[in-house]
């Protein structure tokens, strides 16, 4: 059947760009390097030309059907998805009624997180939503600035300012960031994407920080300006602080709760993955007071975030870099545990 002048213009005007998706829950094993649609502009938006991306554990829990989650919070996912949200890159073009944005600028930005779905960041091209863009600080290069955006508006919204009024469901009260200034923090799993960063801004703010990490984190994060680190294979992280004002737990989960001992009354404990917490009463006895926020995408924080990478106020670590073909392998480094800063997949144009 031959084709109408019309459907050859259409089939000529279809791009198609490489692609990491999945079409069914799984391993590493189901993320497919193929061809995909290249995303039509929406009103708002840039596409960028993506250079990196940066891998965070919502990419492999997202990957496996988020299984630790109760079914009815289980995501309905329409396949075939793309992984991802951490990007940095190049405007290639803008839609009609963008003016902040021009072809050929540097961006980074973490796109549409909490959400997912068909054009998210494992990909040559992706659409970026304007509110949550923002120019790549120019004193670091590609990688480093993909592996940030997550990890550091976590760290960020977590520590110094939520940046967002959505709540938190496992939580009736709002998230309130804390004074950091004279205080002394305790910051477990600080070696990992949010812990190095969490290390930094506390620093920076003037805090004392014991980190809990393993043994061969130490020199790292005694560069990253640590006043104690312990390891946590030697002794237990929850033994290593006492009359703590603040426990940032980076690793989080069901075994959260053993930090409360090491608070002093009117202390505060940040799980950044609370899921599991169920210690309400033992802290309310101990008058202490426990909090987590969801990070959500903020392009107006990236921009102020922006300066203190470019001063090297805050340093991005690099666990290692994989090219986006090898997406898979990727996850399973992130798999086998001990990732020092941040993986980064890496996009060659040519």
């Amino acid at each position: 059947m031959q084709q109408s002048d019309n459907e050859k213009s259409n089939l000529k005007a279809v791009k198609t760009m490489k692609a990491v998706r999945q079409h069914e829950f799984g391993g590493p094993e189901v993320l497919v390097f193929e061809d995909a649609p290249v995303p039509e502009l929406s009103k708002r938006q840039v596409r960028v030309k993506v250079h990196a991306i940066g891998l965070n554990p919502p990419d492999w829990y997202l990957r496996d059907g988020y299984k630790m989650l109760p079914p009815e919070w289980q995501p309905k996912v329409p396949f075939p998805i793309i992984l991802g949200s951490d990007i940095s890159g190049v405007v290639e073009s803008v839609a009609d009624d963008v003016k902040e944005f021009s072809a050929g600028d540097e961006v980074y930005s973490m796109v549409r997180f909490p959400s997912y779905g068909p054009s998210q960041a494992y990909a040559e091209y992706v659409n970026v939503p304007v509110a949550e863009l923002a120019l790549k600080p120019a004193g670091i290069d590609h990688i480093h600035a993909a592996a940030a955006p997550m990890s550091l508006l976590t760290a960020w919204q977590f520590m110094i300012e939520v940046g967002h009024d959505e709540q938190n469901p496992l939580q009736p009260n709002k998230h309130v960031p804390v004074p950091l200034e004279g205080k002394t923090i305790l910051i477990n799993g600080a070696g990992g994407g949010v812990g190095h960063f969490a290390v930094q801004i506390a620093k920076w703010k003037g805090a004392k920080v014991i980190a809990v990490a393993s043994g061969r984190q130490e020199e790292l994060l005694r560069e990253l300006g640590e006043d104690e680190c312990n390891d946590y294979t030697k002794t237990n992280a929850d033994e290593v602080g006492k009359d703590v004002d603040l426990v940032i737990d980076a690793v989080g989960g069901t075994k959260t709760g053993r930090f409360l001992k090491t608070l002093k009354p009117g202390g505060s404990l940040f799980p950044i993955f609370p899921l599991g917490f169920a210690d309400h009463e033992e802290a309310e006895r101990l008058g202490v007071h426990v909090s987590a926020t969801q990070v959500r995408s903020n392009g107006k924080q990236l921009s102020e975030l922006a300066t203190l990478l470019d001063q090297g106020i805050i340093r991005v670590v690099i666990d290692s870099t994989f090219p986006l073909a090898k997406a898979r392998q990727s996850h399973e480094r992130a798999a086998t545990g001990h990732i020092q800063g941040k993986i980064v997949l890496t996009v060659d144009h040519n």
